[in-house]
């Protein structure tokens, strides 16, 4: 479903295959600093760190991981890390590996920690952490119940005899987050962002994307004979007859969905996926569904009217809700229902899942170890509550302070860029300017804990306790509907290795997890800070001013505050910008199946943000000097640390199945080619010199520069 979070997001997909992951509580803030955009402030001086080593090398930056072979101006991501990648292994239990994980990794330790000590920890909220996890953590019990745990789920499914039921399972699926063919939740509304409204979009699908169904796509072969076994296994494993040819008949409905969808290129256009209707329109726009019913089944009965994001897909696929036998609905929402509670029943739900979506889809050898997944568990059903003893241990004050400084220096910053644009006119200036101002910086943590007292967590019963989670997040989400808009909800846990921006509420969100080494260390050299968190922080800013980010105003509204010729400068850039990633190949053609390439338009927006938030943390950096010459340290200028920096924080590997599967489904590049960027700034060159006959040199005149 197209929504704020997951266009903007900067690394939540760099992080893993299904997502991308103190002392004494710091006070709260306020909404952001008074300088911010207004291009005349000076950032504050970054203060000379206390003589304490730092957490990485001897100024914050690996330099054993670089490969000093390898010109920076042939690759900039191999000079600055090419040992690493050679002697650094995927770890057995994951797709891909690099600083975002292996950060992720210590926030790990740390929850389980935790989640370890709620057991004799007082208050409700301990008391349900530690409940949760120790239900899933009794193995034995959970071998003994089988699949009698959704047994009744399974009856009520096989009960089935028309459309009406199958309208009302559906509900029924959304409400506890299982796989549904149209999804839905509560959202502010792009076009009237003081309120929100409730929201449909395209669902159903068993693989990430519809290109995976594509017969022609070479490189997901495999995986689409991987997942038509999964589909047969899950029915025999259920006690279904004829299990072959009924889980061919599912993968063919699936087929047919994804035939329906909008592609993720199409899904990035905000604008197109806002299509208000009330149920009357929407009935006659999709016929094939009694929306009134669908709405009363997902608790939206009320909701005056909704946005559907991508209206073609919903009425395709409600035409099919009408055509397709209802028996093949009934094993699709088995298979689904199956697969939704697999993770909290015996191993051979386990195993048989995670061979299809660890094994199969992203090449990943072993399965996390159980601790590993009792802990995302619990994050994902309590994640403020384990948040707040989390950021209670470890996130200082000096911590919060530094970051909150950073942030300031960083808006100041992009304040100056807009004030020094050529290409923009002073009206349009003025109405960035104005936007920019209204930037709500949210670090850390929340102001407002989320309160859990409403969630029932019972010993003993972790498919039911997942069930109850899932359906508590869904109810606390429709809840939203009429009420006013929430500014101090978060979208991510403290414990998250990541940020976002979110347009609507014009907010850029820094957790707590993330502002630790190699991304920020208080007793690091300043340029790898800014080179690191810095670029970070840029680059949250900037997706207020990438492609999408662009068509919302000061407000939060979905609105064109361009004039028509500062509209048409800046296209032309981001068209360069998309052209210079389509370019990258890292797979090449070979035995008759084309190259796979990155797709510029896909990974547009968080390319613009690349381009800018580095662009924006170098001119920071400077800033912060104070007019003062940046030392030498290990025979390396200022901005030589600052690029490193950038480039220490993209170290990536990656399993060949799952990176097959980034370049179609990621919105952001490849992490070679996010490190690559830096051939578009000037200040790199005067850095490192690259011959012009370099791979990543270009000609002053054909180096991208947008903000």
């Amino acid at each position: 479903m197209t929504k704020h979070l997951l266009a903007a997001t900067l690394f939540l997909a760099a992080c893993g295959s299904k997502s991308d992951s103190s002392k004494t509580k710091p006070p709260a803030t306020g909404s952001g600093p008074t300088a911010q955009g207004s291009g005349t402030a000076t950032p504050t001086p970054t203060p000379t760190p206390a003589p304490t080593k730092p957490e990485i090398g001897t100024w914050g930056f690996d330099a054993a991981g670089m490969k000093p072979t390898v010109a920076p101006g042939a690759s900039f991501f191999q000079y600055a890390n090419g040992t690493w990648l050679e002697q650094t292994q995927i770890p057995a239990d994951k797709s891909n590996y690099g600083m975002f994980t292996a950060l992720a990794d210590r926030s790990e330790a740390r929850t389980k920690e935790i989640i370890l000590g709620a057991a004799t920890a007082a208050g409700p909220d301990a008391k349900k952490i530690a409940d949760y996890y120790q239900s899933f953590m009794d193995e034995a019990a959970i071998e003994a119940a089988g699949i009698a745990p959704i047994q009744p789920d399974l009856d009520r499914i096989a009960a089935i005899k028309d459309g009406a039921g199958l309208i009302a399972e559906f509900g029924d699926a959304a409400r506890h987050f299982r796989r549904a063919p149209f999804g839905t939740l509560v959202a502010q509304d792009d076009k009237d962002p003081e309120h929100y409204i409730a929201v449909i979009g395209q669902g159903g699908l068993g693989l990430p994307d519809r290109d995976f169904y594509e017969p022609k796509a070479a490189q997901f072969a495999k995986v689409r004979d991987g997942y038509k076994q999964y589909l047969e296994q899950l029915l025999t494993m259920a006690g279904v007859k004829d299990a072959a040819p009924r889980a061919a008949a599912v993968y063919a409905l699936e087929e047919k969905i994804a035939a329906t969808h909008w592609t993720k290129v199409q899904n990035r256009d905000p604008q197109k996926t806002y299509n208000k209707m009330t149920l009357a329109e929407l009935q006659k726009a999709a016929p094939g569904v009694d929306w009134a019913a669908w709405a009363a089944s997902v608790g939206l009965a009320a909701a005056p009217a909704f946005n559907v994001n991508q209206p073609p897909a919903i009425a395709g696929i409600a035409k099919l809700v009408a055509s397709q036998p209802v028996d093949v609905w009934k094993d699709y929402l088995t298979v689904h229902t199956i697969s939704a509670a697999a993770p909290y029943l015996s191993k051979a739900f386990v195993d048989a899942q995670f061979t299809m979506y660890g094994k199969v889809l992203s090449g990943t050898p072993e399965n996390k170890e159980r601790w590993k997944r009792g802990v995302d568990g619990v994050t994902g059903a309590m994640g403020e509550a384990v948040g707040k003893l989390y950021v209670e241990k470890y996130f200082t004050p000096a911590t919060k302070a530094a970051a909150d400084q950073l942030v300031k220096n960083l808006l100041v910053a992009m304040g100056q860029r807009l004030d020094g644009l050529t290409w923009m006119s002073a009206e349009t200036k003025a109405k960035a300017k104005a936007k920019l101002a209204t930037y709500n910086p949210k670090i850390g943590y929340p102001k407002v804990w989320r309160d859990y007292g409403k969630l029932e967590v019972k010993a003993g019963d972790p498919v039911g306790n997942a069930a109850r989670a899932a359906a508590f997040e869904y109810d606390r989400n429709l809840a939203h509907l009429g009420q006013p808009i929430d500014r101090d909800e978060w979208g991510m846990t403290p414990m998250t290795v990541n940020a976002y921006y979110n347009p609507g509420l014009n907010e850029i969100v820094f957790p707590a997890a993330i502002l630790q080494p190699p991304f920020f260390d208080a007793n690091a050299d300043a340029a790898v800070n800014y080179g690191g968190i810095g670029a970070v922080i840029g680059h949250e800013i900037s997706h207020g001013f990438d492609d999408q980010g662009a068509q919302y105003d000061a407000k939060g509204a979905l609105n064109n505050w361009w004039t028509p010729d500062d509209s048409a400068k800046f296209k032309t850039a981001t068209n360069m910008l998309v052209a210079q990633y389509s370019a990258y190949c890292p797979v090449p053609a070979a035995d008759g199946k084309p190259a796979l390439c990155v797709k510029g338009e896909l990974t547009l927006g968080e390319n613009i943000a690349d381009l800018a938030g580095l662009t924006v943390a170098y001119s920071a950096y400077q800033l912060s000097l104070g007019g003062k010459p940046a030392p030498m340290i290990d025979g390396m200028s200022g901005d030589q640390r600052f690029f490193l920096g950038w480039a220490q924080v993209w170290r990536r590997l990656y399993r060949d199945q799952e990176f097959a599967n980034r370049l179609v489904t990621d919105p952001h590049s490849p992490s070679e080619f996010r490190v690559s960027v830096v051939r578009n700034l000037d200040a790199w060159y005067e850095a490192f010199k690259p011959a012009a006959t370099d791979a990543l040199f270009l000609a002053p005149d054909a180096r991208i520069k947008i903000w």
